[in-house]
């Protein structure tokens, strides 16, 4: 941490400690409802119901899916403090004091906080809205006061992190819009208006807590902008307070800032991260549309960012619709406005980015409309989603030089594509870098739109340390690991030492072949020093990719290089080398020709770990992992010949 770090967190220290002692109070002041803003989320939107209705009788009858857990009973109403995994009741104490990620006293706190975010309240509300039916509309107040009376300001674990708050507030602001806002007829009763003022007094006090505790510095990356999101939300749908403009003024001012540099130019997200690109979306889409709606737009260069992230998402998206999975991913959702289990948050991005920004190539690679958008943009989205002209030309963009990816292959978003995602970019953002994978170099390789070549994921966060060490360290990933160790140094679960500098060194295509150079210095920190370079060659007349991997260094090595084959692929041996088979594409992989070296599959392995897949967060499966290895001494050149 640098000098000023310190000190600011010395000070919110103490600021903490005079919170807890009863010396910062937070009265809240009566609100003026006379004014109502306009709403961002459109509830007479033409949706069929039924899947709404599904999704809130289930939550009506006490059962959710969190995470691994599916059809759980979380209690009517949900026992809030109480992590589902494991059972553990988490303490009431001071939420700023209480230290999270002990799991003894928490537990899974990711399990733990995700109820807590409260999406499921939009869908009672998308329930109500749809059919009116109270029973929607009751399981929601139901919730809200058991919430509010089983987590008191300030105190226990849904207090403990700002960034959690702010999700809250931001689907609240969905769930208010839905019911009516503040002149809802639910609140047209006495007791209505009861419920109404303590919803009201949460807000103010969650608004007020989040602004207190923005994350900043070296914890400045997507919790400040999901932070900042749920103040602006909360400024913009209850202006009730004259505090409201404060708390606007101060989120706008860092949306703004933050949209441009926590997304390079060329749209990649710099926390690395596939799936945290489409959260941080998400949460800078919601106050742009909530702006807009109440005539408060954000510059140009804002949503210029925005849809430069977009056209970054539909490049790296294979012809079927596969999105690599680089760097961390928990599965979670900002809001939650379809509830099918078949929703695709990459393909409705494109969708509501196609209608935002009137593009038609965005149109193409989204394929439909979906119910998100519709909620989104309003009644008229599919008539201004089908005339929107598609154009031939995806992907947008093959080169992404400022987050270091680059798209190689041939036959775009044809049935028979070969479409290659190499990452020469940096590990992560800013000082922790907390969502990077140690995976310079690597790549992924879909054909016909089958994942064969793929990122292994994430698994674990906060509990399982071994795994989590595994999933982010560089034996996940398709790239050349030295003598048993990661390329960076990890320093915890969210916290890289030492990081590999990356870079590009030549990218060129042209219509017989794409060449991409790139090199980093992960392994020069080593007693005798290894400095590794990688070559793509892509050949689109023989469709076949060419792994040049150089390492200068003096001294004998352990080198392997790692394979990873999705899940339910078949792996066989073939002379020098090894055929991979799933869904009926093949791909032939041909080993260095260095007699020092041997290949290895391994499936499912847990000592050594090896062998597995996660596509979702807490959830893996078996799938083969090749491995050439070799002890190595002097300058070398290993080329791996892939067939596609």
């Amino acid at each position: 941490m640098t000098p000023a770090e310190i000190g600011h967190r010395v000070v919110k220290a103490a600021a903490a400690r005079a919170e807890k002692w009863g010396f910062v109070r937070c009265t809240v002041p009566a609100a003026d409802l006379s004014f109502e803003p306009r709403a961002w989320v459109h509830a007479d939107v033409a949706v069929d119901p039924a899947p709404y209705v599904a999704a809130a009788d289930r939550i009506v009858a006490g059962v959710h899916d969190v995470f691994a857990l599916e059809g759980i009973d979380l209690g009517r109403p949900p026992r809030w403090n109480r992590d589902p995994k494991t059972g553990i009741e988490a303490p009431l104490d001071f939420g700023k004091a209480l230290d999270y990620r002990d799991s003894s006293r928490v537990g899974d706190c990711k399990y733990l906080w995700e109820p807590n975010r409260h999406l499921h309240l939009v869908t009672l509300a998308q329930a109500w809205a749809l059919t009116r039916q109270g029973v929607y509309a009751d399981t929601l107040r139901e919730h809200l006061e058991s919430w509010f009376e089983a987590c008191p300001f300030r105190m226990g674990v849904n207090w403990s992190s700002a960034l959690e708050a702010g999700l809250r507030l931001v689907n609240w602001s969905l769930a208010w819009q839905l019911l009516g806002g503040a002149s809802s007829p639910l609140f047209a009763s006495e007791d209505g208006r009861g419920f109404r003022d303590r919803w009201l007094v949460s807000v103010y006090q969650h608004a007020e807590f989040v602004s207190g505790h923005y994350s900043l510095h070296s914890s400045a990356n997507n919790h400040l902008v999901g932070e900042a999101a749920g103040v602006y939300l909360a400024a913009l749908a209850w202006p009730h307070w004259d505090r409201a403009d404060e708390w606007h003024g101060s989120a706008r001012r860092i949306l703004e800032r933050e949209a441009l540099l926590a997304n390079a130019p060329d749209g990649v997200n710099r926390e690395q991260a596939t799936s945290y690109a489409q959260w941080t979306f998400d949460l800078l889409l919601l106050p742009l549309l909530a702006g807009r709606a109440n005539g408060d737009d954000f510059p140009h260069e804002y949503a210029q960012r925005l849809e430069a992230m977009l056209e970054f998402m539909a490049s790296i998206m294979d012809v079927c619709g596969h999105v690599p999975m680089f760097g961390d991913a928990d599965d979670g959702f900002v809001v939650r406005l379809d509830p099918r289990a078949d929703f695709c948050r990459f393909r409705s991005q494109l969708a509501t980015g196609a209608v935002l920004f009137e593009r038609g190539d965005l149109r193409l690679k989204a394929g439909t409309l979906d119910d998100k958008t519709r909620w989104l943009l309003g009644r008229d989205a599919v008539e201004r989603f089908a005339a929107l002209a598609p154009r031939p030309t995806l992907p947008v963009r093959r080169a992404f030089p400022d987050g270091g990816y680059y798209i190689l292959g041939c036959d775009f978003e044809q049935g028979d594509e070969v479409r290659i995602v190499a990452d020469t970019g940096p590990l992560g953002y800013r000082e922790i870098a907390a969502h990077g994978h140690a995976d310079a170099l690597s790549f992924t390789l879909s054909a016909s739109g089958v994942e064969l070549l793929v990122d292994a994921g994430t698994f674990a966060y906060h509990t399982e340390p071994e795994w989590r060490a595994y999933f982010r360290g560089t034996a996940a990933h398709n790239t050349v690991r030295i003598d048993g160790l990661d390329q960076s140094e990890q320093g915890g679960n969210f916290m890289w030492l030492r990081k590999a500098r990356v870079r590009c060194a030549a990218w060129m295509s042209s219509p017989d072949r794409d060449f991409l150079e790139g090199a980093h210095d992960g392994y020069m920190a080593l007693e005798d020093p290894v400095m590794h370079r990688r070559r793509l060659v892509f050949d689109k007349r023989s469709r076949t990719l060419a792994i040049e991997d150089y390492l200068e260094m003096d001294g004998g090595h352990e080198v392997e290089i790692f394979f990873h084959c999705a899940e339910g692929s078949r792996v066989a041996p073939i002379a020098g080398g090894v055929s991979i088979e799933r869904e009926g594409r093949k791909l032939h992989l041909r080993w260095p020709e260095t007699a020092a070296g041997e290949g290895e599959v391994l499936e499912g392995s847990i000592a050594p770990i090896a062998g597995w897949v996660s596509r979702r967060f807490d959830v893996k499966q078996p799938a083969p992992t090749i491995v050439w290895r070799a002890r190595l001494a002097g300058d070398c050149i290993l080329r791996t010949e892939v067939d596609c």
